[in-house]
C-alpha cells in the first residue's frame, strides 16, 4: 500500500501516523522492521500514539505505544 507522506521511504511523524492508521500487515511488518534497525523511530511511534491514547477505541495506536515502550525500556 502507498502511504501519503512517505517520501523515499523516510518515516516522518505523519508517515508513522497514516501506516498506523490505514496500513495492514504487511505495512505494519515493514514498519516494525524499520524501528528496530533505527532506534530514533520509537520515540517517534511513541510521539504519534500520544495523541491518541485518550480514545479507548483507537486500539491500533494503543498497540503500537505500547510495542515502542517495550522495545524502548
Amino acid at each position: 500500500m502507498l502511504h501519503r507522506h512517505l517520501n523515499h521511504q523516510q518515516y516522518t511523524l505523519a508517515a508513522i501516523d497514516n501506516i498506523i492508521s490505514r496500513g495492514g500487515w504487511e505495512d505494519w511488518l515493514k514498519l516494525r522492521d524499520a524501528v528496530l534497525n533505527n532506534g530514533s523511530l520509537l520515540e517517534k511511534v511513541q510521539r504519534i500514539c500520544h495523541a491518541y491514547v485518550h480514545d479507548p477505541y483507537a486500539q491500533r495506536y494503543h498497540f503500537w505505544k505500547h510495542y515502542a515502550k517495550k522495545h524502548l525500556a
